[in-house]
């Protein structure tokens, strides 16, 4: 059994990896920020927490993180305002870092997106700009970490069935169920050879274990 607390525990994604994780015994912590929503976590059998990581500072952070045994950084501002998507998605991930090591919690999980990185290139003009810019810098933050880290990158992300089955091998961005992106998570937390490792992934044909073993 591990201990595990979701930050962003009420996101489509998380609300299909409690179950996956609490099914297999462990422990799951799903931080939100609405308790309005604490009821739909209780029913994927992990236990609410309200707690507005936007707002709150790395000792707070360390003090709900303190006592698990992995972060997975599921949360996001869902776009619109670039300055709360930097607080967001950039600076409060970055600061949840620094707050796992704080707690001494060294294994880390960060939910991305596949093309996720420096050069990017979206317009400046685009929307999507201010979150292309935050995710790629949290993710260069987490890979500098001394985190035992792991950057997840699933492609466009659809409502379809689980299947298993993945491509961790393309060079482009697909699609992917967010049912596999939760099997996914699930199966790095447990795969130590996913430790270090950026794995992006659309659907496919390869088991998820096979698929993110190193």
């Amino acid at each position: 059994m591990a201990r595990i607390i979701i930050v962003g525990g009420h996101g489509k994604v998380a609300l299909l990896l409690a179950p996956l994780l609490t099914a297999r015994g462990d422990e799951v912590t799903s931080v939100i920020r609405n308790p309005d929503h604490a009821d739909d976590v209780r029913a994927t059998g992990a236990n609410p927490l309200v707690f507005d990581v936007e707002t709150e500072g790395r000792e707070a952070l360390a003090g709900i993180i303190a006592g698990h045994d992995a972060v997975v950084w599921s949360a996001g501002a869902g776009g619109g305002n670039p300055q709360r998507t930097r607080a967001v998605d950039h600076d409060a991930a970055v600061r949840s870092m620094d707050a796992a090591a704080d707690a001494g919690v060294r294994r880390y999980v960060m939910v991305s997106y596949f093309n996720a990185s420096a050069d990017h290139g979206i317009d400046p003009e685009n929307p999507f700009f201010a979150y292309a810019e935050a995710k790629a810098a949290a993710d260069a933050a987490l890979r500098d970490a001394d985190l035992d880290w792991t950057v997840l990158g699933p492609s466009a992300l659809t409502l379809d069935p689980p299947t298993g089955l993945i491509d961790a091998a393309a060079e482009s961005s697909g699609r992917v169920s967010r049912a596999n992106v939760a099997m996914v998570i699930a199966a790095a937390l447990h795969d130590p050879s996913t430790i270090g490792r950026t794995i992006r992934f659309n659907d496919g044909g390869t088991p998820i274990a096979e698929a993110i073993r190193a």
